[in-house]
């Protein structure tokens, strides 16, 4: 079957990659100059703007028991995937610790209590902590009184999945568009801009999030993190703070570096990050690891993550076309789940005919 793919980050990759995989002849337009992340930082598709937390629970006051359900899945997906691909990846599945101060201890309790309350049949794997058992665990967190453990949780890095995904799906037979930004998409069809004519398909798959918004109701939601250079300070698994106001987590990373993050403001604005950004998930950090007092600060990043108006994904099958989208903060934890209910319900999950016979 041939197959044309609107937009290439995290979504428009997994699909390509699986497609290709299946034996599709696959095709994708982006408006992108290259696989590659841009240098300086600019202009790009969410998923490289991330820190790649994969917290089914800990991100469930932003979700329900779908969430819960999709994350697990794709947790076991991307297990399953990241050997297929033809590059190493950083993955780990060593759990995630939700932090609290002794102040905040009444907002940390409500929190949790909602978590339990939107998980459905799902129990919270939550193991409070007693502060030996953090420091045995976590050495360097210093100042949170309350912890809790979360061993179902995971992280993977981002910008080495996106450079993976790309490049075994190219081994594998799809051809990329780059500099072809798709105006619309329609059954069949891919218009790029400027082409009085279409790009053609049997089935083609609308991925370009809040490039999509002129045929979906999607909206961006800015957030910004910063990436710190720390040597010395050694995290073994992310780390999130049941702060009042801030969503702040630290997730460690190759070479020294931490990610701090992220804001959520419901504003598509694409400028630096703000010096109110700056000040409070930067303080919060510092609050939680105190070495990072002395950390670098290598980059920090604001990007539009595509949100629908109830921030859950949208899956919308029809003859000749998908739609993906909305997967709002939660990309990397649910984009495996996502693209595996759309290929199942488009009847595309097993291979080729013919592919096996010439395996």
């Amino acid at each position: 079957m041939r197959i044309g793919i609107a937009g290439a980050g995290l979504l428009g990759r997994l699909l390509a990659f699986e497609l290709a995989d299946l034996g599709h002849e696959v095709e994708v337009h982006d408006w992108a100059d290259g696989p590659q992340p841009p240098e300086p930082v600019g202009a790009r598709a969410a998923a490289w703007t991330a820190a790649g937390m994969l917290s089914p629970f800990s991100e469930l006051e932003s979700g329900d028991e779908r969430l819960v359900g999709w994350g697990l899945r794709s947790l076991d997906r991307w297990q399953a995937l990241l050997p297929r691909l033809p590059v190493p990846v950083q993955f780990r599945r060593d759990g995630s610790l939700l932090l609290a101060h002794r102040a905040d201890l009444g907002s940390a309790r409500r929190l949790l209590d909602m978590m339990a309350a939107r998980c459905g049949n799902q129990k919270v794997p939550a193991q409070e902590l007693q502060a030996r058992e953090l420091a045995s665990m976590e050495p360097a967190i210093h100042g949170p009184a309350h912890a809790w453990w979360l061993p179902a949780e995971g992280q993977i890095h981002p910008i080495e999945a996106m450079q993976a995904l790309a490049a075994g799906a190219t081994t594998r037979g799809a051809r990329w568009h780059w500099r072809s930004p798709v105006e619309r998409v329609e059954p069949g069809e891919l218009w790029p801009a400027g082409s009085v004519h279409p790009a053609r398909f049997d089935l083609v798959f609308d991925v370009r999030g809040v490039g999509a918004r002129a045929q979906c109701p999607v909206r961006g939601v800015r957030g910004e993190l910063f990436w710190l250079h720390a040597p010395g300070v050694v995290l073994h698994r992310p780390l999130r703070l049941l702060h009042p106001r801030w969503r702040v987590y630290l997730v460690p990373r190759p070479g020294d570096i931490v990610v701090v993050g992220a804001s959520e403001i419901e504003s598509e604005d694409l400028s630096p990050v703000s010096v109110r950004t700056t000040l409070g998930l930067l303080s919060a950090a510092y609050s939680v690891v105190p070495a990072l007092a002395e950390a670098r600060i290598v980059r920090g990043e604001s990007n539009l993550r595509p949100a629908l108006p109830d921030n859950l994904p949208l899956i919308q099958v029809e003859s000749g076309l998908v739609r993906l989208n909305g997967l709002f903060r939660h990309g990397w934890l649910l984009a495996p789940a996502v693209v595996e209910e759309a290929l199942q319900r488009t009847g595309l999950t097993g291979p080729v005919r013919g592919k096996e016979e010439n395996a």
